[in-house]
C-alpha cells in the first residue's frame, strides 16, 4: 500500500503545488493538499497548524514547505504523524520525493575510505592525532600513516597505539618492508603494500596486507600474491594500482577489470590520488567517475591523499560519491536526480521561477522592500514602486533610489553581486541566503526552529527612515532644516 502524504501550503503556492504533484508519479488517492489558510506558506507556525489542522490526520507523513521554521517534533507528538520539511522550491519537489514518494536514502555505502596523513615521520604525535580525528569526522574510515623513504620513524608504534586508543582504524603506508613489519607487530589494522615476496611481514599478526603487483603492472604477480595469501590463511586486499593519465591510466583501469573477472571474490583497493592530485581539474568529477568504476567493479576500498590545495575537500567528495553510487546501483538507476552535493558550480534547475511568474509576483507587492530574483532573462529587483530587470547590476543601481543610504546600498550591492554570480554559473539564487556550493564548501548552520531576523532589506530601510527623521529633527533644532521636498511645488 502506498504511503499516504499530506502537503500543507498557503494561498499563493496552492495552485502550483497541486499542479506539480499531479506531474509526479504518485498513486492516485495517496496524496492530499491542505491550504492552511495563510497567504505565504513559509510563514506558517506550529501554533497556526495546531489551530487549523484538526486531527486525527489520515496520512502517514505530512510535508511542509522547506522554508518553514518550527519544531517538527512538537507537531509529530501532537498528531502522532511525522512532519518533515520538503524542498525550498516547488520545482525541486519531484526530485525530493524520488521513487515511491520518498527522498533518496543516501545514508548507506559499501566503500571504505583510507585517508593518508602524508610525511607523518616529521609531525608531532598530537598533530597526527588531531588531523586523524578531523579526517574521521569528514568521513574517513581508516587513517593511513604515510612514511617517508630513508627517514627514520621511531615513533611509529606509539602513533599506531595513540590512534587506536581513540577508536580509529589504522593503516601504515611504506616502501620499507621492515617498517610494515613493525606496524603489523604494533597492531596496525592494515599495511600498504606487500607483494608475493614480502607477504611474511605480517606473519603472526592480525594485520591485513594490501597486495600489489611486482614489477609494477604485472597482474600475474598480483594474482600469485593473492593465491599465496589464501594458502596461508591471511586476509588480504588487492591493489592493481591506478596510474596517472598518459602514464598508463587506461591500461591500469583494464587491470582492475581483469582482476575482478579472474578473482570475483577478492577484496580490492583503488588509490585515487594519481588522478585527483595529478590532474588540474576540479576533483569532484574525477572522484565521482572513479567511484562509479569502483561501484561497477565492486571495489570496496579507496586510498585518498590530499597534497594539492585544489583537492582540499577530497574526503568529503569521496564520501558523497560513495553514497551516490551505492544508491544508484542498489536502485539499478543512473547516478542522477539523487542529490548528494556533487553539483557545485552548476545547478540542474538554476531558475525556480519564470520571468512571467516573477512579473506577476511583482504586481502583488504592496510595500517598499526590495525583492531580488535571478531568472533566465536577468536579475529582477522589485517593490511596490517598480520592477526592474537587467543582466548587469550596475544598470539597476540608478533605478533604486538608495544613493543617500549607504547601508541599504551595501546590502543591495551584496545581494545583486550574488545574483550575478549565480546567473553566470547557472546556480540557484535565494535572497538573504548564501549560495550553495554542495560538498565543495561547508554550509552555514541554520536555525530550523525560528525564522532568521527580519531581512536586511527591511531592517536597512527602517533604519534609514529613522536616521532621516533624526537628522531632520536635529536640523530643526538648529534652525537650518531644508524645505520638505514633498511640500515643494
Amino acid at each position: 500500500m502506498a504511503e499516504r502524504l499530506l502537503f500543507l501550503t498557503g494561498h499563493l503556492a496552492e495552485p502550483r503545488l497541486i499542479e506539480t504533484i499531479k506531474g509526479i508519479d504518485l498513486e492516485e488517492g495517496s496524496w492530499h493538499v491542505r491550504n492552511i489558510g495563510i497567504k505565504v506558506a513559509a510563514l506558517m507556525t506550529d501554533a497556526i497548524i495546531r489551530n487549523r489542522l484538526k486531527g486525527p490526520i489520515e496520512a502517514d507523513r505530512v510535508i511542509l514547505p522547506g522554508r518553514v521554521r518550527m519544531d517538527l517534533d512538537v507537531l509529530k507528538e501532537h498528531y502522532g504523524v511525522p512532519f518533515v520539511r520538503g524542498p525550498d522550491e516547488l520545482i525541486d519537489l519531484p526530485a525530493y520525493l524520488g521513487k515511491g514518494g520518498k527522498p533518496p536514502d543516501l545514508s548507506k555505502h559499501d566503500l571504505r575510505i583510507f585517508a593518508e596523513i602524508i610525511d607523518a615521520p616529521g609531525l608531532p604525535i598530537d598533530e597526527i592525532v588531531a588531523r586523524a580525528l578531523t579526517y574521521a569526522e569528514k568521513g574517513a574510515d581508516v587513517i593511513d600513516i604515510g612514511c617517508q623513504p630513508d627517514v627514520p620513524f621511531p615513533q611509529l608504534e606509539e602513533i599506531v597505539t595513540a590512534l587506536q586508543a581513540r577508536g580509529l582504524k589504522v593503516s601504515v603506508d611504506s616502501g620499507d618492508v621492515s617498517e610494515l613489519a613493525r606496524a603489523a607487530k604494533a597492531g596496525a589494522d592494515y599495511v600498504l603494500s606487500l607483494d608475493e615476496h614480502t607477504l611474511d611481514a605480517v606473519a603472526g599478526s592480525n594485520c591485513v596486507p594490501i597486495l600489489v603487483p611486482k614489477p609494477h603492472g604485472d597482474l600475474a604477480s598480483l594474482l600469485r600474491a593473492i593465491d599465496k595469501a589464501k594458502e596461508k590463511g591471511i586476509p588480504h586486499i588487492a591493489d592493481p594500482i591506478l596510474d596517472p593519465i598518459h602514464f598508463g591510466f587506461t591500461t591500469s583501469i583494464e587491470r582492475y577489470a581483469e582482476l575482478r573477472r579472474q578473482r570475483p571474490e577478492t577484496e580490492i583497493l583503488m588509490g585515487t590520488g594519481n588522478l585527483t592530485e595529478l590532474t588540474d581539474v576540479d576533483s569532484q568529477g574525477l572522484t565521482a567517475t572513479l567511484l562509479g568504476i569502483a561501484s561497477e567493479l565492486r571495489i570496496q576500498n579507496v586510498l585518498i591523499v590530499q597534497v594539492s590545495l585544489h583537492t582540499r575537500r577530497t574526503i568529503e567528495e569521496h564520501d558523497a560519491a560513495r553514497r551516490l553510487m551505492f544508491r544508484a546501483r542498489e536502485d539499478q538507476s543512473l547516478p542522477k536526480g539523487l542529490g548528494g552535493g556533487l553539483l557545485s558550480l552548476h545547478d540542474l534547475v538554476p531558475y525556480p521561477a519564470k520571468p512571467d511568474e516573477i512579473a506577476k509576483w511583482a504586481t502583488e507587492v504592496r510595500d517598499n522592500n526590495f525583492r531580488i530574483e535571478a531568472a533566465e532573462d536577468g536579475i529582477h529587483i522589485y517593490n511596490r514602486d517598480g520592477h526592474h530587470v537587467a543582466t548587469d547590476p550596475f544598470d539597476l543601481y540608478p533605478k533604486l533610489g538608495v544613493e543617500a543610504d549607504g547601508s541599504h546600498a551595501f546590502y543591495l550591492g551584496y545581494e545583486l553581486a550574488k545574483a550575478e554570480i549565480a546567473r553566470a554559473l547557472g546556480k540557484r539564487y535565494a535572497q538573504d541566503n548564501p549560495l550553495k556550493w554542495g560538498i565543495a564548501a561547508d554550509e552555514k548552520s541554520e536555525d530550523l526552529i525560528r525564522h532568521a531576523p527580519e531581512a536586511s532589506t527591511v531592517t536597512a530601510a527602517r533604519e534609514a527612515k529613522r536616521k532621516a527623521q533624526k537628522e531632520r529633527r536635529d536640523a530643526e533644532d538648529r534652525g537650518d532644516a531644508p524645505d520638505d521636498p514633498e511640500r515643494q511645488g
